[in-house]
């Protein structure tokens, strides 16, 4: 099944993504993306923010690996259903919590924030988005944002002159302070991916990993 293109009103964001969710069967098992799995394995277990978690995947492979997982999403119907999977598991380390980003933004710091595909035709400006995520940061914490760098055969958007922005790119729109965030990963990974109607592609990640080194005045 593929994903439906979502309509053009961006008022329409929140029915549309129910509606995804509501005709896509419960997964059982949803799989964690490999960038996080080969970016976070080696990190010590702390505060974790799932932006976007969907059907839940991360969320329940970093609370199996010991984290305590605030797991976002604009879909009530995702967001209803991951802490039935969660219990399922035997994991009570997650928190499932709606929100547009556009609008709210969850409370508290955390050691780890990670935004897979965070990409939408609706309206969301993910710069603000994004900073507020770094600014979510404790010393030492991480934020993952793991773009689309190329367009699958199953992508609803077949734009041949859309353009996907580079890690550096998304890195520069943050406007970080460079004395208090580094960038520890900005590149671009290619691996084999399958779409939900069985077919395999090679298919472009862009990835950008930043780590807040000290706090800013006020500290935040």
């Amino acid at each position: 099944m593929t994903t439906p293109k979502p309509p053009t009103s961006a008022t329409d964001a929140v029915t549309f993504w129910n509606d995804v969710y509501a005709n896509r069967a419960a997964e059982a098992e949803p799989q964690p993306n490999i960038r996080l799995t080969e970016t976070v394995s080696d990190l010590a277990p702390g505060d974790a923010l799932d932006l976007g978690c969907g059907n839940g995947g991360d969320s329940l492979w970093l609370a199996r690996r010991g984290w305590r997982v605030t797991a976002v999403d604009i879909s009530a119907v995702a967001v209803e259903r991951l802490p039935a999977l969660a219990a399922s598991h035997g994991l009570n380390r997650i928190t499932a919590e709606r929100h547009d980003l556009c609008e709210s933004f969850p409370q508290g710091s955390f050691d780890l924030v990670t935004a897979h595909y965070l990409h939408t035709r609706f309206d969301l400006d993910r710069s603000i988005v994004l900073r507020r995520a770094a600014h979510a940061l404790r010393p030492g914490g991480r934020l993952l944002v793991v773009d689309h760098g190329s367009t699958a055969p199953w992508s609803w958007n077949q734009d041949p002159d859309l353009r996907h922005p580079s890690p550096a790119e998304v890195a520069a729109e943050l406007d970080l302070a460079p004395e208090t965030w580094v960038v520890d990963r900005a590149e671009a990974a290619q691996r084999i991916a399958a779409g939900p109607d069985g077919r395999t592609a090679e298919v472009t990640d862009h990835i950008l990993l930043v780590r807040r080194t000290a706090r800013t005045e006020g500290g935040r």
